[in-house]
């Protein structure tokens, strides 16, 4: 069994045959996945995902680039939001230089509403870092001088070692998708090589990153891709499949609560 830990279902692209796309992953063993939000009408969608499908949980927040979009009480709303059914994690928050909507000013005023949320709620933030590594750290080392080891995710990893370790340091867990898969990427590999086998996760972001070999046969990707790049994570950490599967199942489940593995 295997778990994508980062999954836009909601988007227009997957929404029109969501029933399939599900149902094909499960068929590929990917058992559970997480729809994460990305506005608080993006939330609430997620959630009726989460609670139309069996395999589907969810998360909720502002994303970087739609917080300049965000209405009055939009994040009094989220608040609320995260303490529904099948909520297990907070986000996608974090910050974005390569896009320039919205101000980063305000994208580090949401990011750090979502990093005080997750203190206090104890679920996880689900970290976006696009050309910020510069800027994002800082906030998560006085994050973690002030509460202690971040609960969270740094989704799509593609920063460089010094990066890599300065999240596992501060206690966040590293997402792979896709793009560990594409062949300029070898130094990504040998990162992903490198990270303690607890901290360790996949997913697809779909419907981006599509992974190889089905990269270029179709621009969608969906969740049930998630075992290409878990066949290029286990490859480039000299570990069997099985075993790969197995360790970043125990820390999807650990870290989000996911329950009814194996049903």
């Amino acid at each position: 069994m295997l778990i994508d830990t980062h999954v836009h279902l909601d988007d227009s692209r997957l929404q029109g045959d969501v029933a399939a796309v599900v149902e094909r992953a499960h068929a590929a063993g990917v058992q559970r996945m997480v729809c994460i939000a990305t506005t608080t009408a993006s939330s609430e969608r997620c959630i009726a995902l989460a609670q139309r499908f069996e395999q589907v949980y969810a998360s909720v927040g502002i994303h970087p680039n739609n917080a300049h979009e965000a209405a009055p009480g939009d994040w009094q709303q989220i608040e609320r939001l995260a303490g529904s059914a099948k909520v297990v994690a907070l986000g996608e928050t974090g910050l974005d230089r390569y896009w320039k909507d919205a101000p980063f000013p305000l994208q580090q005023d949401y990011f750090q509403r979502h990093l005080q949320l997750s203190r206090s709620t104890n679920l996880p933030v689900v970290i976006h870092c696009r050309d910020a590594e510069a800027d994002i750290l800082p906030m998560l080392e006085a994050d973690y001088a002030a509460h202690g080891p971040i609960r969270g995710i740094m989704h799509s990893f593609c920063g460089n070692q010094a990066f890599a370790d300065a999240c596992l340091r501060l206690g966040l867990y590293l997402s792979f998708s896709g793009m560990l898969t594409y062949k300029k990427n070898d130094e990504l590999r040998q990162i992903a090589a490198s990270v303690p086998a607890d901290r360790i996760l996949v997913e697809t972001d779909a419907p981006y990153l599509t992974p190889e070999p089905v990269r270029g046969k179709t621009k969608r990707n969906e969740p049930a891709y998630t075992v290409h790049t878990a066949e290029c994570l286990a490859v480039a950490r000299s570990m069997g499949l099985d075993e790969l599967w197995q360790v970043t199942t125990r820390n999807a489940c650990g870290l989000l609560g996911l329950s009814g593995i194996g049903s």
